[in-house]
């Protein structure tokens, strides 16, 4: 068990901007008389920058352990462990130099150094062991994976194998060493579950309980435990020995693996639509690693991870991940100085579906009174047993104690006086979507709340200074925009008139923060961003299948792109009538390029709810009652042109956007179109995918990145 890592050397030359995290060696006596212990100890030496692995980081590792090897064949140490620093023992691979990788064999090269440090871990000739204090992601879960034995601390936050969400596949290891650690079903929630769910990442107690770790340890004496629990592991303790052994049984047979297979494939499918290659390869390699070696497995990581390194689509996830979300999503263009005011008291105007679900987010985030109000007693009382529900349904999966649950709950109160209104900070209406009726909210509301609470708007397309326009106090009025369902989509358009004063749009950021939103600064303009993209794209849509085009074309013409849903399928979610009024708003602003379909007005007009129905098999088909409402033109389209066309339709209105400084930079608008409207993240953002098709430059004559 011998290695030179001098090959690997010039990979460093590739990542010059490499934070090295050094691996430090020291000797620790064991307790129970089991000898010494040689400790790594992994740190970069950077007080907030968590220790990340590239080739200098991996290359220090393997001869680390390398350097152990006499010592362990000549006896003089009894087992090797590795542990980071306060709260992390490595967050993955260094992502942001990886990036800047152009050729396949630089990923090649990157990969099989993983490989080569960590099987020096795996085949030591005495127990290995990995203490895991904190965060533990990507490459440094695989650290882990490679030792023999691992403890946990209980309040360790971020373990996993995010790759796939990244566009990567986990390339040191991860996919031949967990499902043959915790079995093939427990590791597709790994590899493919969590990463395609938001990148969520396990806890300490999570990590425990599905045999990742085979300790759970108490976080204010974790080293010393840790230590004993090696300690008693080389001194052949029994007990723990055979406790170790049964909370790693799991199930390996043939069943259990198809099951697996055919979870992670609809997985795969479901959430990237089978457009997204680093989940693709990923699944590949797991269809096949019950059949192979680890050094077949080492082939085959390797060359999946060498190809995808290099790759649009894992520079367009760095993009969306540290620009976006990293960078932009908390560093916000446009927040004022000026200092928020304290909300004590929320009011919702409004007791429907949308005012309850804002309701319970600002009373559970906020911990503060919320009362809303409505025309008649009924709707208000059915927006509070809404409220009960949802708190109780989080009372039975144990997110809330009883005393929680009811305690928020008793948070929320109704009346049908607005009057209740008169010593609350924050006031948003989520009526009706007309001008007039919410000028008329607007205007009752001022005469009943102090001159400077914050008047919010959650409207999604008309005129926040329309709203405004004949109020006293104009300056306090803003939009501030959610997305349903509220406790679920994480994007806020914070809306902006020419009259705003600072501390609304203050306030707004700071009460986004709170309700753990993320908030994107526009301008007043009609529907915001995510709405009038979105509305372009299905109008696009909608007028090819008026023209002639056939449904299925249309309707399926983007799924190359990899969005959440089809066009027809997000028209029947948000409802035929929503859609077609907001539609009709951003055409009485914009003009032709938002096209008002008489056929999506027919059906309206029939009360038909949706374009496709589905039968008992799941199959979509258009009824013959619905297509007898519609009539259509004789210019039919190709999956193709209907592609262009809708695209280049994109370009010229985001390109319009930001002429009228909507936002302030295509950023904003990627951010809004990821948290706000699904787009996929292995395409980066809309500005990037339109930037590399081509498509900007021939319709607005530059790239948006320009």
């Amino acid at each position: 068990m011998t290695s030179d890592f001098s090959r690997f050397t010039a990979l460093t030359e590739s990542f010059t901007h490499e934070t090295v995290t050094h691996s430090r060696v020291e000797d620790v006596a064991l307790p129970h008389g089991a000898g010494t212990l040689a400790l790594i100890r992994l740190d970069n030496d950077h007080p907030k920058r968590p220790n990340t692995l590239g080739p200098g980081s991996l290359i220090e590792f393997g001869e680390a352990v390398a350097a152990q090897l006499p010592r362990a064949q000549a006896g003089e140490i009894a087992g090797l462990a590795v542990i980071g620093k306060p709260g992390v023992l490595a967050a993955g691979a260094d992502i942001v130099s990886a990036r800047q990788l152009t050729d396949p064999d630089q990923g090649r090269g990157l990969a099989d150094l993983g490989h080569e440090a960590y099987n020096l871990l795996a085949d030591f000739p005495v127990p290995t062991f990995a203490f895991i204090s904190g965060t533990a992601l990507g490459g440094g879960l695989e650290i882990a994976l490679a030792a023999h034995y691992r403890t946990v601390s209980s309040d360790a936050k971020a373990l996993g194998l995010p790759e796939i969400f990244l566009g990567l596949i986990p390339g040191w290891g991860g996919i031949y060493r967990v499902p043959r650690l915790i079995g093939p079903e427990r590791a597709v929630e790994v590899i493919f579950k969590n990463p395609l769910n938001n990148n969520r990442s396990l806890k300490g107690p999570e990590a425990y309980e599905i045999g990742l770790a085979d300790a759970l340890l108490d976080p204010d004496s974790f080293e010393q435990q840790s230590l004993d629990f090696a300690a008693r592991i080389i001194s052949g303790d029994a007990e723990l020995t055979q406790r170790v052994t049964t909370h790693r049984e799991h199930d390996a047979g043939e069943a259990a693996w198809q099951r697996a297979i055919e979870t992670a494939r609809s997985l795969v499918a479901a959430k990237t639509g089978d457009t997204a290659p680093g989940p693709l390869r990923a699944l590949e390699v797991f269809e096949q690693v019950r059949h192979r070696s680890r050094d077949e497995d080492r082939k085959a990581e390797v060359e999946a991870l060498g190809q995808l390194l290099v790759s649009d689509e894992f520079k367009n996830v760095v993009y969306a991940f540290m620009e976006l979300m990293q960078k932009r999503a908390k560093q916000p263009a446009g927040v004022p100085e000026a200092a928020p005011r304290e909300i004590r008291k929320v009011g919702v105007v409004g007791a429907g579906l949308m005012a309850s679900q804002l309701a319970l987010v600002f009373a559970q985030h906020l911990q503060v009174p919320v009362v809303l109000t409505d025309l008649d007693q009924d709707r208000v009382d059915k927006a509070l047993d809404y409220v009960r529900d949802q708190t109780q349904k989080q009372l039975k999966k144990g997110r809330l104690s009883a005393d929680q649950a009811t305690a928020l709950a008793d948070l929320v109160t109704g009346s049908t006086d607005k009057s209740v209104y008169a010593d609350a900070d924050f006031v948003i209406e989520a009526v009706f979507e007309e001008i007039g009726v919410k000028k008329q909210v607007f205007a009752e509301l001022e005469e009943i709340i102090s001159s400077d609470a914050v008047l919010a708007t959650n409207t999604s397309s008309l005129s926040v200074t329309e709203m405004a326009a004949d109020l006293q106090h104009p300056e306090r009025v803003i939009g501030f925009h959610f997305f349903n369902p509220v406790a679920v989509m994480p994007l806020i358009e914070i809306a902006r008139t020419s009259q705003t004063a600072d501390e609304p749009i203050a306030t707004a950021f700071a009460l986004a923060a709170k309700l753990r939103k993320t908030p994107v600064l526009t301008k007043d303009a009609t529907a915001f961003v995510v709405n009038r993209v979105l509305l372009r794209l299905m109008a696009e849509v909608q007028k090819t299948f008026d023209e002639g085009t056939d449904a299925r074309t249309a309707d399926e013409a983007l799924k190359p792109l990899g969005l959440p849903m089809t066009p027809f399928e997000l028209l029947a979610m948000v409802g035929l009538p929503v859609a077609q009024h907001v539609t009709e708003s951003l055409h009485s602003s914009f003009g032709e390029r938002f096209y008002v379909s008489a056929n999506l007005q027919a059906l309206i007009d029939h009360g038909v709810t949706e374009i496709w129905s589905t039968d008992a098999e799941g199959h979509k088909h258009i009824k013959d009652s619905t297509l007898a409402l519609m009539s259509f033109g004789d210019d039919p389209k190709t999956t193709e042109e209907v592609r262009t066309t809708v695209l280049e339709a994109l370009a010229e209105e985001i390109g319009l956007l930001l002429e009228e400084e909507v936002v302030a930079s295509p950023k904003d608008v990627d951010l809004c179109m990821i948290l706000g409207a699904g787009w996929p993240f292995h395409r980066g953002g809309i500005t990037p995918y339109l930037d590399q098709q081509g498509i900007s430059q021939r319709v607005n004559g530059k790239a948006f990145a320009d």
